[in-house]
């Protein structure tokens, strides 16, 4: 055996023996035996789930990230840091705001320390961040640190800042696990000071007097919904007539944009921004309608672009391997997750379906089975949507506009938060549960949440449709009381029956 992992699995290469193939290959007779048997490129949370998963298979495994920690955008810029972000400020929020107060808790003048706050944020990422690399040393992953392009069919060489190659990997499989970025909006310079995406967003040095949003979609809800507690006064500008993105059923969405009014946060639906400029410190914003086409300029002190994002699959070697992307950029797989070069796969937010962590992570494990002879099946019906603010609101499976397009026919159940005896206790009653059963056979067929702890209780709805349950097993299984989680029971408990118990 080698003296070390990194032996077998790093064949370091000298500037004179690149031929002019790609101006960064490695002549292919530089290696005369495949190393490993799987590359990851990238080690978000499809990356470094797929390359452990490999790895307990028994594949020598192989990693490669271009960014000088591990995680990837959610763990880094994404998913983590706006959760603790979310979480912290919504302390804030209830001191600030006479919440606690009305609790019979009095904490005398409130301050933010937004320095501590966005500190602790740094926590929270470095510790995520350092234990994926324990994860990888216990596992037996070697993490190579550099850009991933693939130079072969079998190979993937690892770039260094200046784009020199510095290592080659020679590997059996390869696993595209690149993720995404931010989208670029037109004519809108991002400087992540005063122009931000959510990257920036999440490090401002200070709370702007006023925050304009582009986008009321998920991340620009959840962003706008930190700054707002802390004190700015956002204005979210959405191109559609909805608030919460793509999918959220458009009744919950209706719920969950008063909500947010309630709150503070401010709508403009149906309005497009046509262009933004700095003057006099300030950003001026020009907003379009989309019905009327009525012109209006909106001052701010941080523009927040919330536009989307997009596959990050460029300068990875695919066109010269004959890997063609679709028209959005993205990889096209087939049901095992190979790209037209059958050892050449690719996961996560570089192939079509929901640009989400847990999508990700669940096609990284179901990939790596596959490669070793296992079944490769997801139902993508049965992954969840979160949105973080508070309430949470989550939501899988079909929404009312799916089952109208589909021609379904189905039943509604619905229970409001205002009726559950554990959100009473908790004084947090806004939201509720609609559940969508089939009419004729009684399966579960959607559940929308908006309420306390939503992103927990939906999971709950995933297992059920997972294993094909009607509303009447979900009402009939008892349930923890006093919980948030009776509110489900009970939505499902009015679907199958036509009435809830504890509601009129």
């Amino acid at each position: 055996m080698q003296s070390s992992l990194k032996q077998v699995t790093r064949l370091v290469t000298k500037q004179n023996v690149l031929s002019p193939y790609l101006g960064s290959v490695q002549i292919r007779g530089y290696a005369t035996h495949d190393d490993v048997d799987l590359v990851v490129i990238g080690s978000g949370p499809g990356g470094y789930v797929g390359a452990i998963k490999a790895s307990q298979l028994g594949m020598k495994t192989v990693c490669i990230e271009k960014n000088a920690t591990l995680g990837g955008t959610c763990l880094n810029v994404g998913c983590i840091p706006s959760k603790a972000l979310l979480n912290n400020s919504h302390y804030f929020h209830m001191a600030k705001g006479g919440d606690l107060a009305n609790r019979g808790i009095e904490c005398g003048e409130v301050k933010l320390n937004l320095e501590k706050m966005m500190g602790e944020k740094s926590k929270a990422v470095g510790a995520l961040t350092g234990g994926i690399k324990m994860l990888f040393k216990g596992n037996k992953v070697t993490h190579l640190e550099g850009h991933g392009k693939i130079t072969g069919p079998n190979q993937v060489s690892v770039l260094g800042p200046d784009g020199e190659v510095t290592e080659v990997v020679n590997t059996k499989n390869i696993m595209i696990a690149t993720g995404s970025e931010v989208t670029p909006f037109p004519g809108i310079d991002v400087d992540e000071e005063t122009i931000v995406s959510s990257t920036g967003a999440l490090s401002l040095k200070e709370v702007p007097k006023k925050m304009i949003v582009i986008g009321a979609g998920v991340i620009g809800v959840e962003l706008g919904s930190v700054w707002s507690r802390l004190g700015s006064q956002v204005t979210a500008v959405e191109f559609m007539g909805h608030v919460g993105g793509m999918g959220i059923d458009m009744d919950m969405s209706k719920q969950f944009q008063r909500i947010m009014t309630k709150q503070g946060i401010k709508f403009k639906l149906n309005t497009k921004v046509t262009a933004a400029k700095k003057e006099g410190g300030k950003i001026i914003v020009t907003v379009e309608s989309v019905k009327d086409g009525k012109v209006e300029n909106m001052e701010a002190d941080v523009l927040l672009v919330c536009v989307g994002r997009r596959p990050y699959t460029q300068s990875l070697g695919l066109e010269e391997l004959g890997i063609e992307l679709d028209n959005r950029g993205r990889v096209p797989v087939n049901s095992r997750f190979q790209s037209v070069l059958p050892n050449v796969f690719a996961i996560g937010d570089c192939i079509a379906g929901p640009m989400l962590a847990h999508k990700a992570e669940d096609e990284g494990i179901i990939a790596a089975e596959g490669m070793v002879g296992g079944p490769v099946h997801i139902d993508y019906n049965c992954v969840p949507s979160v949105v973080y603010t508070h309430p949470e609101v989550a939501w899988v499976g079909k929404s009312e506009e799916d089952l109208k397009s589909e021609g379904v026919e189905y039943v509604v159940g619905k229970f409001p938060f205002a009726a559950n005896s554990r959100a009473k206790c908790n004084n947090d009653t806004d939201g509720l549960v609609k559940i969508l059963g089939d009419k004729k056979t009684d399966r579960l067929l959607g559940a929308h949440i908006i309420g306390p702890g939503a992103g927990e209780i939906i999971n709950e709805a995933v297992l059920a449709m997972e294993y094909g349950a009607s509303c009447e097993d979900i009402a009939r299984t008892c349930h923890a009381h006093p919980t948030c989680s009776e509110a489900f029971r009970e939505a499902n408990l009015a679907a199958y029956s036509g009435k809830a118990i504890n509601n009129m």
